[in-house]
């Protein structure tokens, strides 16, 4: 006779392993090429700069009095806890007919923004708008200044791995624990 005691261990073993926090984070989309320009006023190329490594987007203008500030500041909070660890941080305007590069550079400098670790991006609005709406599904940013308010992290194969709600308030401590959980992922 065939004694069934061992399945519910075994089965409920291997129902909590699939829950654990070493589950890998789920891949939502690709990230093309793009060339844009940065604060310095240069042409950033993302593949020479973002490929193999592990970014934070954001979108967000520099004379914005709602969301914007705290969101840069929430950046800083993740430019500081992941120093060293070679995250970069790109931060895209979605006001880029006022948000040129030495806006954006004064804007980088108040939020302490490290060269070569966080660039502060402008160009064609219709390529800004296609990268939020159609590449990082953050939705449109066709003229009207409203932006999402999150953060999206992309792994070193260029695909976007989450979603961190900025006004939630373990957004940041979320968003910081799963790039070290991309760092040490084998793409």
């Amino acid at each position: 006779m065939v004694s069934w005691r061992w399945i519910p261990p075994v089965l409920s073993a291997t129902l909590l392993a699939g829950c654990s926090a070493h589950a890998s984070l789920p891949s939502y989309a690709v990230v093309p090429d793009f060339t844009l320009t940065d604060q310095t006023g240069a042409a950033f190329a993302s593949a020479p700069t973002l490929k193999g490594r592990v970014w934070v987007a954001d979108f967000i203008f520099t004379h914005c009095t709602g969301p914007c500030p705290r969101m840069s500041s929430q950046m800083r909070q993740v430019q500081t806890a992941l120093a060293g660890e070679g995250v970069k941080l790109v931060s895209f305007t979605v006001d880029p007919a006022r948000d040129v590069p030495d806006v954006l550079a004064a804007y980088g400098r108040r939020f302490q923004a490290q060269p070569g670790v966080w660039y502060f991006l402008t160009g064609p609005q219709q390529t800004l708008h296609h990268l939020s709406r159609d590449v990082f599904m953050l939705g449109d940013v066709s003229g009207n200044l409203d932006h999402s308010t999150r953060f999206v992290l992309v792994d070193r194969a260029s695909r976007v791995r989450g979603y961190y709600l900025s006004s939630e308030a373990d957004a940041i401590s979320g968003l910081v624990s799963d790039a070290r959980r991309l760092l040490r992922e084998r793409t």
